[in-house]
């Protein structure tokens, strides 16, 4: 919870959260689960830019530890963000880079 900044929400009910906020503790879930592999689907969809720069550099650093898979359609994040990228179009896979 200190590597994700949000010890202090720990009293906090979930709609008290901002959605950045949200976004921590979600990731600190899968986290304590001490998962190999942490899948995101969306993580940034529903948040400012400043949350989801958050958010996406958070993952960044799991992704020195242990597989972090996203699906986004940030583009520009995924770039600055992403070791590899597979562009899909209709549940095919488009190119790799």
């Amino acid at each position: 919870m200190e590597r994700l900044e949000i010890g202090e929400l720990c009293a906090r009910r979930i709609n008290e959260l901002s959605g950045g906020q949200a976004q921590r503790v979600a990731i600190a879930r899968a986290l304590i689960q001490n998962v190999r592999v942490l899948l995101c689907d969306e993580p940034t969809g529903n948040l400012d830019a400043s949350s989801a720069e958050e958010v996406f550099r958070i993952l960044r650093e799991i992704a020195e530890e242990r597989l972090v898979i996203v699906v986004t359609h940030d583009r520009e994040s995924a770039e600055k963000y992403g070791d590899a990228i597979i562009r899909m179009r209709a549940g095919k896979i488009v190119s790799e880079t």
